[in-house]
C-alpha cells in the first residue's frame, strides 16, 4: 500500500495527541520515504529512543512499506522554544 502525507498527518495526530504534526514525502509522491516533525506531550519525560520507539509503534504496519523514515519528536515545550 501506498501511504500519503495526509494519512500519516492524521493517524500520528490522533494516536500521538500531538499538537502540531508535519509530513514530507521526500519520494516524489511514491510514498516510500518520509520525514515527519511530531510535537506531543506524550513525549514528555522520554528520551529520544523512546519517544521513536514510541512512533515506530504508532506506524507499525505502515512502516513495512516505508522505505526510508525520518522523525523529529518535541515535546510542546521544545517545540515553543524553538520557535521563539
Amino acid at each position: 500500500m501506498v501511504y500519503t502525507e495526509a494519512y500519516l498527518k492524521e493517524k500520528l495526530t490522533k494516536d500521538l495527541d500531538a499538537v502540531h504534526v508535519e509530513v514530507t514525502d521526500d519520494s516524489d509522491g511514491c510514498g516510500a520515504k518520509f520525514t515527519v516533525l511530531i510535537v506531543s506531550d506524550k513525549f514528555q519525560g522520554k528520551p529520544l529512543l523512546a519517544r521513536h520507539r514510541l512512533v515506530n509503534t504508532v506506524l507499525q504496519e505502515e512502516l513495512k512499506s516505508i522505505h526510508a523514515f525520518t522523525q523529529k519528536t518535541l515535546t510542546v515545550e521544545q517545540w515553543n522554544a524553538q520557535k521563539s
